[in-house]
């Protein structure tokens, strides 16, 4: 599997929309990540530029307009930073970081279950 892109948490912002509803033209782009930062028009387009940089993202030229689409999946991301994560916090070890993440939530009984029967699946 070739290796993925680093994406910092800004060009995440970015991703998630272009995930949510590609192909966007810069201007549309920036229209909708602008709903949710106040960033300026050129730091979401230098943005973009990086991304297509990184190969995360890809454009194409129709006619006057470049439109953008990820090259890269919402799941592999996820699975990427997932893993960096782990070997980042918790030495890779996945049932501390579950540990503390139980922990520090405020599951319902309905959330509860869930994993229980996620861990009971996994165990057969």
């Amino acid at each position: 599997m070739p290796t993925l892109p680093q994406i910092s948490d800004a060009e995440w912002e970015v991703m998630k929309v272009l995930w949510d509803s590609d192909p966007l033209t810069a201007g549309q782009a920036v229209q909708r990540i602008q709903t949710d930062q106040k960033w300026a028009p050129r730091t979401i387009k230098t943005l973009l530029a990086r991304l297509v940089k990184k190969g995360a993202i890809g454009v194409q030229l129709d006619g006057r307009r470049h439109l953008y689409q990820p090259r890269v999946t919402r799941e592999a991301c996820r699975r990427q930073e997932s893993r960096s994560f782990l070997f980042r916090v918790f030495d890779g070890a996945v049932t501390p970081a579950l540990v503390h993440f139980i922990k520090q939530a405020n599951l319902s009984s309905q959330e509860i279950e869930h994993l229980k029967q996620l861990l009971d699946q996994e165990a057969q």
